[in-house]
């Protein structure tokens, strides 16, 4: 069976680790990242030219299944995938992890875009420590009135905040590591979107009664969904059979 595994999130990582001595397993990365973790398998990188494309690559290489194993705020993507299957007539898997939900002592507000949060602001706090990822820098370039830490693995580019300190690392990261963080930099808002994962930042943020302006997640594709590497195994394997 051939199986093409769009995404670098660790999830598609650990699903490739798991089948590709199983599967011939082709992992789709967008190419956004200069160094990326490769996975197990073959790798691609690079786009598809949108849904018309990605059909034609599906054809073209006799791909069996398709796991959709993206970023969750990567909707494009995820449309594009859940089309071209369509259209193919390939099946498709979508792997989310969960996101988060607040608990007692957390102080969040959900919004639903990048602008909304930057809106917001103001009524929140001053000193951000921006964790919404390079791409989403744009919607706070105006806020000169509020001082920035974003943190990203790649350097980001204009348009950005003027008053803004760049913070490049790659996670997994500890509740002490975040903590120390956001007290050294005299941090007094978070705004982060709902993307899921450990979550270290948010704990230091509710033991430090730091308020968090929190972005919801795109709705996910209407296909079979699994929200672990394991699970998508298993789904694998029974179509495999």
């Amino acid at each position: 069976m051939r199986v093409l595994l769009l995404g670098g999130t660790t999830e598609a990582r650990r699903l490739a680790g798991l089948v590709a001595g199983e599967f011939t397993v082709v992992s789709s990365l967008a190419g956004r990242t200069r160094d990326p973790l490769l996975p197990a398998g073959d790798v691609r990188i690079g786009g598809f030219g949108g849904v018309t494309g990605l059909a034609a690559y599906l054809r073209e290489t006799r791909i069996d299944v398709v796991v959709d194993a993206t970023h969750p705020f990567a909707a494009t993507m995820s449309e594009h995938a859940f089309e071209a299957c369509a259209a193919v007539g390939v099946p498709l898997l979508v792997l989310r992890r969960p996101g988060w939900s607040a608990g007692p002592g957390d102080d969040w507000h959900r919004v639903a875009s990048l602008a909304e949060a930057a809106d917001l602001l103001p009524q929140r706090g001053r000193r951000v420590f921006l964790t919404t990822g390079r791409q989403g820098l744009a919607s706070f370039a105006e806020h000169d009135g509020c001082w920035f830490l974003a943190r990203s693995v790649e350097p980001p580019e204009a348009p950005m905040p003027r008053r803004m300190e760049v913070l490049l690392d790659r996670g997994p990261f500890t509740v002490a590591g975040e903590r120390e963080l956001i007290i050294r930099h005299r941090i007094d808002v978070l705004v982060t979107k709902d993307s899921g994962g450990s979550g270290a930042k948010l704990v230091a943020a509710r033991e430090l009664e730091i308020p968090v302006l929190m972005v919801d997640r795109p709705a996910a594709p209407a296909a079979d969904t699994v929200s672990t590497a394991d699970d998508a195994a298993t789904w694998l394997r029974q179509r495999g059979r």
